[in-house]
């Protein structure tokens, strides 16, 4: 097991999906003594946390510029990704940040890396996010590859790239997190591992947005659906934005289909996505399966 450090605690509320919890930490942080490179770390976790929150605006006024590291430009880079979803200005982002990536001091800095990996798959570039991280230098690499192998039916890879990082710290969050999402992927079969990690870890740290969606679609797995909507309708209520979260609607939508519920709750979970993520991959698709059934329906209407 890793020995913890004065960031042990900040690294796992991130992970964990606890983004304010992780703020607050990473201010009394601030207030303690530590070496040059975990004070670069807790600046960039803190970031990252600004990041997961949504505060866009505040990521790229902090971290955006030419004098700042390649890092915290890579953020910047990422938050203007997520704000604006135009093809054209998609495709200016991901060619600046093939520039930082080109640069001397890309070879070294994980978290450019991580962070690159993160936008590459965001624009489902999944062949560049994977050579962001590959070479597996950080825990976190690590807990990425395991995402992108999933995310491309490699199971085995997945496999061994979670055994290099229980290597590393077997306790650790993401050790257990990359457990759970694994076991998810291998289907029914073992979906309840995946409960009984996820359950084990909303007990210990608390409820997360993310950790209550991992739950979900874990139970959902398992074809426990009226236990996927509890998790779901805790997410929705939860102050950390599950109720703007596209995951949880997403989930929801899902999770009402299999229930049978009334199309009108169906709905208004499909409209708060549409008018909350008009970027996001579900209501892309979406709305092409609707275009194309309005434009096939219009050949068979009766003629007056």
């Amino acid at each position: 097991m890793a020995e913890p450090d004065e960031l042990y605690t900040l690294r796992a509320q991130y992970w964990l999906g606890h983004y304010t919890l992780a703020l607050d930490e990473g201010r009394q942080a601030a207030r303690r003594p530590m070496p040059p490179h975990l004070k670069t770390e807790r600046e960039e976790m803190m970031l990252r946390s600004q990041l997961a929150l949504g505060h866009y605006d505040l990521v790229v006024a902090e971290g955006g510029g030419s004098g700042k590291p390649p890092a915290l430009q890579a953020l910047a880079l990422h938050a203007k990704f997520l704000s604006d979803p135009s093809p054209d200005s998609r495709s200016a982002i991901i060619d600046s940040l093939k520039v930082l990536l080109a640069s001397p001091e890309s070879a070294s800095n994980t978290t450019l890396q991580l962070t690159a990996c993160h936008i590459f798959l965001g624009a489902n570039l999944i062949r560049e996010a994977l050579q962001c991280v590959h070479m597996g230098l950080t825990m976190e690499h690590l807990a990425m590859c395991i995402q992108i192998y999933i995310k491309i039916d490699r199971l085995d890879l997945a496999n061994d790239a979670l055994n290099l990082l229980k290597q590393a710290d077997e306790d650790s969050v993401l050790a257990q997190l990359g457990s759970a999402q694994l076991a998810i992927a291998h289907g029914r079969s073992r979906s309840d591992d995946a409960v009984h990690i996820l359950s084990g870890l909303s007990e210990q740290y608390g409820p997360s947005v993310m950790l209550l969606n991992s739950l979900a679609v874990a139970n959902m797995v398992s074809g426990k659906y009226e236990a996927a909507e509890g998790n779901l309708k805790e997410a929705l209520g939860e102050e950390a934005g599950g109720a703007k979260d596209a995951d949880t609607l997403v989930n929801l939508v899902v999770c009402a289909q299999h229930l049978g519920k009334k199309s009108a709750e169906i709905e208004q979970y499909l409209n708060m996505l549409k008018a909350g993520h008009r970027g996001h991959p579900f209501v892309e698709g979406l709305e092409q399966v609707e275009g194309a059934f309005e434009r096939e329906s219009h050949k068979y209407q009766l003629q007056a």
